[in-house]
């Protein structure tokens, strides 16, 4: 016997007719009445179990357009070659990786002398509230916004680097640029980590419901010194990211990337 809730048993069915394709991404779901005489419940009871699948980000829900299981074209990113210049590059990292998976990448900027952050301070070695060069990209794979990303660089770095300062994006991106001016990014520290986004993070990334970001903090470093601390927003169900780390010469092609 099942004792589970009426609206649970509904969203546990629904789910597993999404995993198995019987409706699958981008299709509409039946109407609440249409459920509510599958399931023999009260459309209250339906609309808790398909309320549930929303806060999980399997469904969305429209004012008029009932129920829609939502599409996950999920972008995979190399985080080991992302912006290592050992490998080529047609301008930037992110134009490089997203046009190379056949994706269409669109990014708007905004540059901005701002006060450093404390989280941001502590990884550039420089004092809390010390003003730091921000660019900040909202980016975009096939119109769908994929991430936000704020980079902060130390002032010291406007005089050697003055592109930094410009509204614009810098074609070669800025990695490549600071160093053909020497100043070499020789290794990086990345912190990942989850959480649900704000509501600021939810506007710019148009996630529904129970959908959470994945925080990516990258601290580049010079031979010397921190010169740069990135943290990239992600949508969580649309991104995934892989490492290579060591010899992966046994790794055959047709395993998962």
């Amino acid at each position: 016997m099942n004792k589970q809730p009426k609206y649970r048993q509904v969203a546990d069915l629904l789910r597993r007719e999404i995993d198995d394709g019987t409706y699958p991404p981008g299709a509409r779901l039946p109407s609440e009445s249409e459920l509510s005489a599958r399931f023999d419940a009260s459309r209250n009871t339906v609309r808790s179990g398909l309320n549930l699948l929303v806060s999980e980000g399997l469904i969305s829900s429209s004012q008029g357009l009932g129920y829609e299981v939502r599409k996950h074209e999920v972008f995979e990113l190399n985080a080991s070659r992302f912006e290592n210049l050992d490998f080529p590059q047609n301008g930037d990292a992110y134009n490089t990786d997203v046009a190379n998976a056949g994706r269409r990448p669109h990014q708007t900027f905004r540059v901005e002398l701002t006060p450093a952050p404390a989280y941001i301070a502590e990884r550039l070695r420089v004092e809390a509230g010390s003003t730091a060069i921000l660019r900040f990209c909202h980016r975009f794979v096939d119109d769908v916004p994929w991430s936000t990303q704020a980079t902060h660089y130390p002032e010291w770095l406007v005089e050697k680097g003055p592109r930094l300062t410009e509204p614009g994006d810098i074609k070669e991106g800025t990695t490549r640029y600071l160093a053909s001016l020497g100043i070499e990014q020789s290794g990086y520290f990345d912190e990942i980590a989850t959480r649900m986004p704000t509501p600021e993070e939810a506007r710019l990334l148009e996630v529904g419901a129970g959908v959470p970001v994945l925080l990516w903090t990258r601290t580049g470093y010079s031979n010397e010194r921190p010169v740069r601390c990135t943290v990239t927003t992600f949508r969580g169900d649309l991104n995934r990211m892989n490492y290579e780390i060591g010899d992966l010469s046994a790794r055959s092609e047709g395993e998962p990337s």
